[in-house]
């Protein structure tokens, strides 16, 4: 008799509720938050409770690859994530009514997320995380792993020692500055520090600063909130160093070496003409790398210019001595062949003994005509060291010239 009446007292006892549930599954979650049966207008509508204050929206950025840079077509190619983190006063549930679960992991889709957008982006790669972290005070988390290519306007003046410095703009035009704002979450040291760590590239470019501006922009009569990543990448020269600039300097120390040399004018001609067209091959293989197009010309263009006109001028210098020497000889040969002519007639009207004309000494027998020496023109080595050290100091002047342009 004692035992029904303890049934019944127990079954009436949990039938009114008395008897607490303990709910410990994510599906359970799910049902309180009443994801799966409601309209899905609530993915697509700004979760804003109060209209006078816009929904604030923070943000981390952390630089992981710089994937390629393309200076003929002025483009970037960056692998970064953004951690966007909000808040949805309409999806919130007591941790203690869940056996303490106070996170969950949802698709992107299932409840609002920001739309971003990239100004500069021309092209990129969607990410496959499609998955957000929802905490049981209703703050957001999602992080978006992007691979996009950027335009950027690369300033190559200074190439191979250029340091160049790339925007990446996210705004979210839908939504004006008194709906939606933007913040950053930490500041730009930390994000530098953390984008230091993950960095995965070793390769032509290093990653040396990142700055963040926050501001706003107006369009029609509107305002957006908009952060702008300023990313400072410095180019690694050594490669090309190695492969332009002092193959171009060995080039010109050759020929310098050829101009001053003791060979023949001839030879050094023909020296002087191999070592130009060594020369325009390197100039080719730059031609290939710089854009078609610049504000000004670059230091290593101008590099490249100067050392071919150099050359071109030795080529001159040594034509110009070849052709004094030449003209010199030309004269020298007049002379000579003037003198005798001079000698004969002056013998023919000088009248020997018994009224004959002198004759000339008779030659010992045995003895052979041989011709003078042909004297130099003291002037051309003269106008030789002239031309010479004159080209040396221009030389001098030119690469330092250069070498101050490169390193300001």
């Amino acid at each position: 008799m004692m035992q029904q009446a303890f049934v019944a007292l127990l079954t009436f006892a949990l039938g009114a509720g008395a008897a607490p549930r303990y709910v410990c599954t994510y599906y359970d979650v799910v049902e309180h938050l009443n994801v799966s049966s409601h309209s899905k207008l609530h993915a697509h509508i700004l979760p804003k409770t109060d209209l006078k204050e816009p929904l604030e929206v923070k943000m981390d950025f952390m630089l992981v690859a710089i994937l390629s840079v393309i200076e003929k077509l002025q483009t970037v190619t960056f692998y970064f994530v953004l951690n966007l983190e909000w808040k949805n006063t309409l999806a919130t549930w007591d941790p203690q009514d869940f056996c303490n679960i106070s996170r969950i992991i949802l698709p992107t889709n299932t409840y609002w997320s920001p739309p971003i957008f990239i100004l500069e982006q021309v092209n990129g790669q969607n990410s496959n995380l499609d998955y957000m972290a929802v905490m049981h005070n209703g703050s957001f988390n999602s992080s978006q792993p992007f691979q996009v290519t950027l335009t950027c306007s690369l300033m190559i003046f200074k190439f191979p020692f250029d340091t160049q410095m790339c925007n990446v703009t996210v705004a979210s035009y839908l939504y004006p500055a008194t709906d939606l704002v933007m913040k950053t979450r930490r500041s730009p040291a930390e994000m530098m520090k953390d984008s230091q760590s993950y960095f995965l590239t070793d390769g032509e470019w290093k990653f040396t600063n990142l700055s963040i501006i926050e501001y706003m922009d107006q369009l029609d009569n509107e305002q957006f909130s908009m952060i702008t990543y300023v990313i400072s990448i410095e180019r690694r020269p050594t490669l090309y160093i190695l492969n332009l600039i002092l193959p171009t300097c060995a080039l010109y120390l050759l020929d310098m070496a050829v101009l001053f040399g003791p060979s023949s004018l001839e030879e050094k001609i023909s020296f002087q003409i191999a070592i130009i067209l060594g020369s325009s091959m390197l100039a080719v293989i730059l031609n290939n790398i710089l854009p078609t197009s610049s504000n000004k010309p670059p230091v290593i263009v101008v590099f490249f210019l100067g050392t071919f006109l150099l050359m071109i001028m030795a080529v001159l210098d040594t034509l110009f001595l070849l052709h004094q020497q030449h003209k010199s000889l030309r004269l020298d040969k007049a002379l000579r062949s003037f003198q005798p002519a001079v000698t004969n007639q002056s013998n023919k009207q000088t009248p020997g003994q018994g009224g004959q004309p002198a004759s000339e000494p008779a030659k010992e027998p045995g003895e052979r005509a041989t011709s003078q020496p042909q004297e130099q023109d003291p002037f051309l080595p003269v106008l030789e060291k002239v031309l010479l050290y004159s080209h040396f100091f221009l030389s001098v002047f030119f690469f330092t010239i250069i070498s101050i342009k490169w390193s300001s």
